[in-house]
């Protein structure tokens, strides 16, 4: 049953889910109440997208500061890498590990990476090129914003696995919701500032002074989502299959044993995501910044690409919420069918002169932003349905491990210029 077709009703804010986890949960779930619930898991699945988000749109401004550095790339490669290590630590020894913990580490992590780059710039940097010093720092706060991914979208997708459907689908819907806040931004700055130094310096500081802003707000709503009375209702739950299960708990081989059951029934979902990322970011964005032009446009062109595919992977993160696919088989196999995007990019370059022309381009771009959301938010929704409550989390957590590969491996793709 939908959390929203009950009609239960209880109070905002009771004592968090820890403080009642003994409590039998009876009667049907309880409503979110004013669609509290939802928000705060959209909020949450902006969050830990943003702070990328900010180092990859302020790529202007570094390009201009390290001139000669394959800087949007190194960034992916950095960041995406980074990301890989914590989350198989968190999956293989998941039993000793504390959500609570990992997602606050992972949010306060974010914060102090988001603040150190313009802080490096107003004391160090000063808009000077060429301070290679300052760029290998600034990698290294994209490493660190890897592992604060990790912790973080690792820990929350697998919290909202153990809900109903739409707090999944609030999530990822708000991962895409980042990108296109930042492409507001993007527009907006560039519009209003000079495309200078200044200017650019500017833009960028805008973007990760946004960024701080949202990790303070995630960092309030996470300690809220705890005292929802949808939490702590499936939480109840969860304990009590637990229990029911295994008398408490599993450590050890016995634990093993469940994640590679749990692994081996959420693998196909998992491949389908994996692609589906390896995919795209072999083509977004550097396809889309540096191989495509015109001159119609000039610079505003990759501009309206970028924030084209982003509102567009909004669009498709949001449909499930209208419909949502419950075929699995075909939403693994519309990722597979995502491959045709190499041959038709490919002819968006090489191909007839029509096809070199900025309408085909930005089709295929609003189709690559429409059919990743869509398929994504389909494939993380069902992945975690198809165990019971008790493993649902590391069921989320295990996608999220597939999801970081694909990005891996499209960052690699991308480095190699494959189209």
């Amino acid at each position: 049953m939908a959390v929203g077709d009950v009609e239960t009703a209880a109070p905002l804010l009771p004592p968090p889910a820890s403080a009642l986890a003994d409590e039998p949960s009876a009667g049907p779930p309880p409503d979110d109440r004013l669609g509290i619930g939802y928000l705060i898991f959209f909020t949450l699945g902006a969050g830990f997208l943003l702070p990328w988000n900010a180092f990859i749109t302020a790529v202007d401004y570094f390009d201009f500061l390290y001139p000669g550095a394959p800087v949007d790339r190194v960034f992916s490669i950095s960041y995406m890498v980074s990301a890989l290590l914590p989350l198989l630590v968190i999956v293989l020894f998941f039993p000793k590990s504390s959500a609570p913990i990992r997602i606050n580490t992972g949010l306060t992590l974010f914060t102090l990476t988001l603040v150190l780059v313009p802080a490096m710039d107003l004391i160090y940097v000063k808009g000077r090129a060429g301070l290679y010093g300052a760029f290998d720092v600034t990698v290294a706060a994209t490493a660190l914003c890897g592992v604060a991914d990790a912790l973080v979208q690792g820990g929350v997708i697998g919290f909202a696995g153990e809900l109903p459907e739409r707090y999944i689908q609030a999530v990822v819907a708000g991962t895409a919701a980042s990108g296109v806040l930042v492409s507001a931004l993007r527009v907006f700055t560039k519009a209003l500032y000079p495309q200078d130094a200044n200017g650019l310096r500017q833009s960028a500081i805008l973007y990760f002074v946004a960024g701080i802003v949202l990790m303070v707000i995630c960092i309030v709503c996470y300690n809220v989502a705890d005292r929802l009375p949808v939490v702590i209702y499936y939480k109840n739950m969860k304990k009590r299959a637990q229990k029911a299960e295994v008398g408490g708990g599993m450590t050890g081989p016995a634990w093993r044993s469940t994640l590679w059951s749990i692994v081996g029934t959420v693998k196909w979902y998992g491949i389908g995501v994996a692609l589906i990322y390896a995919v795209t970011l072999s083509i977004f964005p550097g396809y889309i910044t540096e191989d495509v032009h015109s001159e119609a446009l000039g610079d505003w062109y990759p501009i309206i690409l970028i924030t084209a595919y982003n509102v567009f992977d909004l669009v498709g993160k949001a449909l499930p919420a209208v419909y949502l696919l419950q075929n699995g088989s075909a939403a693994i196999a519309g990722s597979f069918a995502r491959l045709l995007f190499y041959p038709l990019f490919y002819g968006c370059l090489h191909g007839p002169s029509f096809f070199r022309t900025e309408i085909p381009v930005t089709v295929l771009t609003c189709l690559l932003g429409l059919t990743n959301g869509y398929l994504t938010s389909v494939l993380m929704i069902l992945a975690p349905k198809a165990v019971p409550i008790h493993h649902s989390e590391t069921a989320g957590i295990v996608i999220v491990l597939f999801l970081v590969v694909g990005l891996v491996i499209g960052s690699i793709v991308a480095w190699f210029w494959v189209i």
